[in-house]
């Protein structure tokens, strides 16, 4: 996974210049549709990246889990699947 770390980092970016936007804009400073998309893109890319080392195939349920229910859903639901030992 040593290739997807600048996509990690312009991901975090991404994130930190959209808080950062809707602030100067007059916002609150709190997460809102733009960041729940950077996390989704984010988690997804990491589910698949590490499925794909793990080959557990089952930890790709997050995926949908985050696109259809949020971030605050598949990110636990991803790291409960992934806990499981590796065969």
């Amino acid at each position: 996974m040593p290739r997807l770390r600048p996509v990690w980092l312009v991901l975090a970016a991404a994130g930190a210049a959209h808080a950062w936007w809707l602030w100067a804009q007059g916002g609150e400073w709190a997460p809102a549709g733009g960041d729940m998309a950077i996390a989704a893109l984010t988690l997804s890319l990491w589910a698949l990246a590490e499925t794909a080392v793990r080959r557990n195939w089952e930890a790709l349920a997050a995926i949908p889990a985050v696109w259809l229910i949020g971030p605050g859903c598949g990110l636990p639901l991803y790291l409960f699947l992934r806990a499981r030992p590796v065969r």
